[in-house]
């Protein structure tokens, strides 16, 4: 056991020698005024998560690098510098932003990752001209290349300090050279800071689909203010929508505040809508007043996480019966599950499945399915099932045959009529719902003398399945 060890230093431990991974008791000898506190990584990284939700109002794709001690946020600018002004507006208007939240940070954009990376913690210039990163990175230390321990004490007894020393050597060379992991890593780490090697980022949340957002000089501090910016925000996203025939089935509308956080709400549709008018109505409907807008919010962004194709559909043709159809039908449901909450509406829809308890289920309310849906039996079912099915005492003349008279809660009914049986076997490939295997069933239509009628079941077969438990007779439901 090591014990304890430092996994982040500020800049005056730094600056007196101690290091990340160093053992506390060695930091302690050395700097016996050390003060230190108890790591909390989970905490840690739920705020840098929330600092990344923030960051979403610059660029659709943000990832976290939790490295202890280096933990930073990457953003892919590819393509939307221009909307900030450019890029030293950007980086100024990052660093303003943060420093204004309480967040010390240092911002830096260069081509590629690893090059952003270096710059931000190592060089003095904050922006790499494009395709001038080789030169932004020769004078920075070998510690820029987010290389290991191992790696950069090679480094140091090569006599290598600065990035640009390794230009000139042969890649294979330097892994020979040092080999195992510190050399595979060296190379691949160089690679990926010039990009001749790809470095995958893997984002906080996916990329929306299509979004629509809007800063303001002044910041927004109260919902008034969200409720007069978000038609301009809807009618942007439904032209990107209808542009590419496409309709949204979620939608998530985020207010950046000014001190760093984001808040937000969701609806769901459900069906693919593009009609600015819905789309308005439905967020309204969600309820703007959710917005936590603390002391002000100064951009507001409109995202559909969902979409899906747009189908035509035929509309009723009676003029005297406008809005009738399935897209009003859709828009119903979305405006009560945006008040109720979601999956608060629902409608039955068949499953495939040949056992009755299990044919049906309740799904959230949308478009309807398809037709044929659902397990066809060819045979009568009753309209009113019994859940979970009661237990019966019957007589049958055979023990394989219909019964002749049963009691169903302690009243005796004799059978005039029967129809069957109708043999069900068990679904073996799902898993029991009891500690006993399914049986099969054999269902009967019966028809008592006083002229109604039910459908009894009976579970197992004689001598042919589950020797220990002998087969049981179940009422499942009563016709009409």
């Amino acid at each position: 056991m090591r014990g304890l060890v430092l996994t982040a230093l500020n800049p005056a431990a730094r600056r007196l020698g101690l290091r990340a991974g160093q053992a506390h008791a060695d930091a302690r000898a050395m700097v016996p005024t050390l003060v230190s506190v108890p790591a909390e990584p989970d905490r840690d990284r739920a705020v840098l998560r929330r600092l990344a939700l923030w960051a979403e109002r610059y660029a659709p794709t943000v990832a976290m690098d939790e490295t202890p001690g280096q933990e930073g946020l990457v953003l892919d600018m590819t393509g939307g510098v221009h909307l900030f002004g450019g890029e030293g507006a950007l980086v100024r208007d990052i660093e303003t932003r943060l420093e204004a939240a309480g967040v010390p940070a240092r911002a830096a954009l260069a081509d590629t990752c690893g090059a952003a990376w270096a710059l931000a913690r190592f060089g003095e210039a904050k922006i790499a001209p494009e395709g001038r990163t080789r030169e932004a990175l020769r004078d920075l230390p070998m510690e820029a290349l987010r290389l290991g321990e191992e790696a950069l004490r090679l480094l140091r007894r090569l006599g290598l300090r600065r990035i640009g020393e390794l230009y000139g050597l042969p890649r294979a060379g330097l892994a020979r050279r040092f080999r195992g992991e510190a050399g595979l890593q060296l190379v691949r780490r160089l690679d990926q800071a010039l990009g001749a090697e790809a470095e995958p980022l893997e984002p906080v949340r996916p990329a929306p689909l299509y979004r629509a957002w809007r800063v303001f000089a002044e910041p927004l501090i109260d919902v008034e203010g969200v409720a007069h910016s978000l038609p301009e925000l809807v009618q942007a996203l439904a032209a990107q929508l209808g542009r590419d025939g496409r309709g949204a089935r979620r939608l998530v509308l985020t207010a950046f505040r000014v001190d760093g956080r984001t808040t937000a709400i969701e609806a769901g549709l459900s069906a693919p809508g593009a009609a600015p008018a819905h789309l308005l109505r439905l967020l309204k409907e969600r309820g703007l007043e959710r917005l936590d807008l603390g002391f002000g919010a100064d951009a507001l962004m409109l995202e559909a996480s969902r979409a899906e194709g747009l189908t035509a559909r035929q509309e009723d043709f009676d003029p005297a019966r406008p809005g009738a159809g399935e897209g009003a039908l859709a828009a119903l449901i979305d405006r009560l599950e945006a008040r109720l909450g979601e999956g608060a509406v629902r409608r039955p829809a068949l499953r495939d499945s040949h056992l009755p308890e299990r044919s049906e289920a309740w799904v959230r309310a949308g478009p309807l399915p398809p037709q044929g849906e659902g397990a066809d039996h060819g045979r009568p079912r009753p309209l009113f099932l019994l859940d979970p099915p009661e237990p019966v005492e019957t007589v049958a003349e055979l023990p394989d045959s219909a019964p002749v008279r049963f009691v169903w809660r302690k009243v005796l009914r004799r059978v005039a009529r029967a129809e069957g049986p109708e043999r069900l076997g068990p679904e073996w490939w799902r898993a029991p719902d009891g500690p006993h295997p399914e049986r099969t069933r054999d269902y009967y239509r019966v028809e008592a003398d006083d002229g109604r009628r039910y459908w009894l079941f009976r579970e197992g077969l004689y001598g042919r399945e589950d020797a220990e438990r002998p087969p049981s007779w179940w009422l499942h439901g009563v016709f009409a």
